[in-house]
């Protein structure tokens, strides 16, 4: 079945001197001139972008679209008229929010994190800031601990709502964010809880949760990235000052300077941690046990 707002891979059945015509089971689709790539021959197979025209043809294109059906993204409005705002979303047919959509009215180079859905009637792709409807709030399928796609979706006087793995509300509290962080930003993260009310509560790090091997190994290419293979950092140093050079609790960060010290890879100082030199660290590591 070929799908509006998706992509298909179809095969080239037909050139014609404004495109050519890609074969799909719901009858031939027209790849425009211009987004035909060179050397395409009768019979190639073509991964393409499925959508419908200012006409209501469906039409194939190879350039890339921000999202998809199905999908949440932050998007420019590039204008505004008199039946709503049109979005910049890669393709040369700007992407409607009709005003019926807008949670708030939209304003010509203001950006928006946006839903796209295809319209019931028209089948057209449409968009949406009106996001709640769209919102997975009963069947949560994650578990603590499971890593996740986060989108920043709104700041708030707790911290960051954010949409989790394209389906769920989620949060990141202000006291668990050390890095800078903006409205439509993409990151990595992890459930940390979820709550009675099916909310989810996300942290950036998987806090409780790490691979001890993996944070060791963080920890050796920062110092041998650093000058002289030294971090000013020890288990006194403020969980801010870890946070900011190594994105890890400092928790975390001597649990994982422990174990380093303990196979003679690092050398605890008053002023901070120091690599050891291969050759000494047989010697060392002996020493300690």
């Amino acid at each position: 079945m070929l799908e509006i707002g998706k992509y298909s891979e179809l095969t080239v059945k037909k050139k014609t001197d404004f495109g050519v015509f890609l074969d799909s089971p719901e009858g031939d689709v027209l790849l425009p001139r211009k987004y035909v790539p060179g050397g395409v021959k009768i019979g190639d197979l073509l991964k393409v972008f499925i959508y419908k025209d200012s006409e209501d043809r469906t039409i194939a294109t190879t350039l890339t679209p921000k999202a998809t059906v199905g999908e949440f993204a932050y998007l420019r409005v590039k204008e505004v008229t008199r039946i709503g705002a049109f979005l910049d979303w890669g393709l040369e047919k700007d992407l409607l929010v009709p005003y019926r959509e807008q949670a708030e009215k939209m304003k010509a180079g203001s950006r928006y994190i946006v839903y796209l859905f295809l319209e019931e009637q028209t089948k057209r792709i449409t968009a949406t800031s009106k996001i709640g409807r769209f919102i997975e709030k009963e069947d949560i399928r994650l578990h603590e601990g499971e890593e996740v796609d986060l989108l920043v979706y709104r700041l708030t006087e707790r911290g960051f709502k954010v949409i989790v793995n394209n389906r769920y509300f989620g949060m990141l509290y202000k006291n668990e964010i050390f890095r800078e962080l903006a409205v439509g930003e993409r990151a990595r993260g992890f459930v940390k809880k979820i709550r009675e009310d099916k909310r989810i509560d996300a942290v950036l790090t998987r806090e409780g949760f790490e691979d001890i091997e993996e944070v060791k190994k963080q920890i050796l290419k920062k110092l041998k990235e650093s000058r002289g293979g030294f971090l000013p950092l020890t288990d006194e140093s403020s969980p801010q000052s870890i946070r900011e050079e190594l994105d890890m609790s400092k928790k975390t960060f001597k649990k994982a300077i422990g174990s380093l010290y303990r196979d003679g890879t690092i050398e605890i100082k008053h002023d901070g941690i120091k690599l050891v030199r291969p050759d000494k660290r047989k010697i060392l590591h002996k020493f300690r046990f």
